[in-house]
């Protein structure tokens, strides 16, 4: 399986703090790589830095052998890396069916002239952004609320649409932040079945902050463990919960 994301002595400092202290990992194509350790570990803050909000202060991030280390947020999102946040980012006052269209923004050629006077390309990208955000609302079960404010939905049904509005940016990497935060058991179960169908039916790869350790270990392929900053452990679910550092460190609260 060929690596599609590598970080390199990443590293990442808040004038005397340091967030990510040298970390060194790899992802692996296709694969469900799971990020755990305690609050305050480094863990949205690497997100961040894969997602190009703050650039590292040493090391280097390559996706698929293109360094991205200070690349801009859109630059990255064009090459194929979308993400969810921890506090859901959706516009509340616009539909559904309109949060999702807004993930395709970055496979229009349309401007505003264009846009506002009809003119080629416009309407033909508009109808074929509107059917591809018909069929990712149907994917995650809201077909039937494509036109209601995204405002009106509960908590799990916006994750869902959050969720579907990343994949409109059609990814090869999917950065999945607290998933299940605030989710009851059975809408955990769910969910994870749902990642998993996301993964093999758009064939990308998943990397997911997640605190609910069942769902992390039964879930993911892989587990890297963040602790004060350092990469502490990386390895299978089973090898990593049975890791000194990890229990003393995260799983020994749990």
């Amino acid at each position: 399986m060929s690596l599609i994301l590598e970080a390199k002595n990443l590293t990442r400092r808040f004038g005397g703090l340091v967030a990510v202290n040298n970390v060194t990992f790899s992802v692996k194509k296709d694969e469900i790589f799971g990020l755990i350790g305690p609050n305050g570990a480094g863990k949205t803050t690497l997100f961040n830095l894969i997602t190009g909000l703050i650039p590292p202060s040493e090391g280097k991030l390559l996706y698929q052998s293109i360094e991205i280390s200070q690349k801009r947020p859109y630059e990255i999102a064009a090459l194929g890396i979308a993400r969810t946040f921890q506090n859901i980012r959706l516009f509340g006052e616009l539909s559904a069916l309109e949060n999702v269209i807004i993930g395709r923004h970055l496979h229009t050629k349309s401007n505003l002239f264009t846009g506002i006077f009809g003119i080629p390309p416009a309407p033909k990208e508009e109808n074929k952004s509107k059917q591809k955000a018909l069929e990712l609302l149907e994917l995650v079960g809201l077909q039937n609320r494509a036109e209601e404010q995204a405002k009106n939905f509960p908590y799990g049904e916006q994750r869902r649409l959050e969720i579907a509005r990343a994949l409109a940016l059609e990814p090869q990497i999917l950065l999945l932040d607290e998933p299940a935060a605030g989710m009851n058991p059975s809408e955990k179960q769910l969910l994870s079945d749902f990642i998993r169908q996301i993964r093999d039916t758009f064939k990308l790869t998943v990397i997911l902050i997640e605190h609910h350790v069942p769902l992390v270990m039964g879930l993911c392929d892989r587990i890297a463990v963040l602790n004060f900053g350092q990469l502490i452990a990386l390895d299978e679910p089973a090898v990593v919960r049975s890791n000194p550092a990890v229990i003393e460190a995260y799983l020994g609260n749990e």
